[in-house]
């Protein structure tokens, strides 16, 4: 199962539509932002999340789970 976005996905998400694919709430995504646990970057002004970025937070949930 790939999780690499395709062609009609966007790459960079805000922050609320990466909430909604992590199933979580807005102020956790900031919150994820501010530890550096989920990597973010600024378009004009606006924080923008890489979809690369959340599935690599994915991945690394996955290893710790595995690692538990």
């Amino acid at each position: 199962m790939s999780t690499a976005p395709t062609e009609h996905e966007p790459l960079l998400l805000r922050v609320e539509e990466a909430a909604r694919l992590l199933s979580i709430g807005r102020t956790r995504v900031y919150d994820l932002v501010r530890s550096g646990a989920l990597k973010s970057v600024k378009v004009f002004g606006a924080r923008r999340i890489p979809r690369v970025s959340i599935d690599s937070y994915i991945a690394t949930l996955m290893q710790e789970s595995e690692a538990a």
